[in-house]
């Protein structure tokens, strides 16, 4: 029996527009592009996680780091332009933020879009109420959007839900329903899905080359729906 909430994508297809580029929109995989942005801030922050070290991300010697390497990623993401309220802030804006996650459950480094069980889910979602929340709350109501773009670049165990990835992948709000659909999605496409996050490395910023960290199912996924959303226009 089929699933009333089946996706229908064509997979190497999108990852293709989003590997290569295309003439209009995107200009592919490429350590001096904007996509690149986002290998450089996982990097930074799984180097911790790989290490044992993430209290340090917080430290008096690497807490402006982390600020930074967080906030040029949102910003060529997309969240300091037009009314954001980031736009108004300076990188020492993050450093609450900062805090909050070495300060949170370290079970959530390691959930990934094959693994999102009831309980890792809904430890994703007090990950994102508790980005909410060290980013000013009710007061500034950040945005969905930015909440798991922050969730991506720093653990990548979510995709990000801007505009494009939701009409691609016919969601709203990132709520438990909506990870649960992609976590059918995953089931329904896992070999090809797997091909790629074992394939895909994040580019290196010193020499430009690929390292031998992977992309996470989640962000393969997140590059599926966002380059099906474009193509739905």
């Amino acid at each position: 029996m089929k699933s009333k909430n089946k996706i229908n994508i064509d997979i190497e297809k999108n990852l293709k527009i989003f590997k290569d580029g295309d003439a209009i929109k995107n200009k592919g995989m490429d350590p001096n592009e904007r996509y690149a942005s986002f290998d450089y801030c996982f990097n930074y922050f799984q180097t911790f996680k790989e290490n044992n070290k993430i209290e340090e991300l917080a430290s008096k010697n690497n807490l402006q780091q982390s600020c930074l390497q967080l906030g040029f990623y949102l910003a060529s993401w997309g969240m300091l332009r037009g009314s954001s309220f980031l736009l108004e802030k300076s990188v020492r804006y993050y450093a609450t933020l900062i805090k909050g996650i070495v300060g949170f459950d370290k079970k959530i480094w390691d959930i990934d879009a094959d693994s999102y069980s009831d309980e890792n889910i809904e430890l994703l979602l007090l990950c994102k109420n508790m980005i909410y929340e060290a980013l000013g709350g009710k007061e500034k109501d950040p945005s969905d959007i930015l909440t798991t773009k922050i969730m991506l670049g720093v653990f990548g165990n979510i995709p990000a839900f801007d505009s494009y990835f939701k009409k691609g992948f016919r969601v709203h709000y990132c709520k438990e329903n909506q990870l649960k659909k992609i976590a059918e999605f995953y089931k329904d496409n896992k070999g090809i899905i797997n091909m790629h996050s074992k394939r895909i490395h994040t580019f290196d910023f010193l020499s430009g080359k690929e390292t031998k960290r992977k992309y996470t199912k989640a962000k393969i996924i997140d590059m599926i729906g966002f380059i099906e959303g474009q193509n739905i226009g």
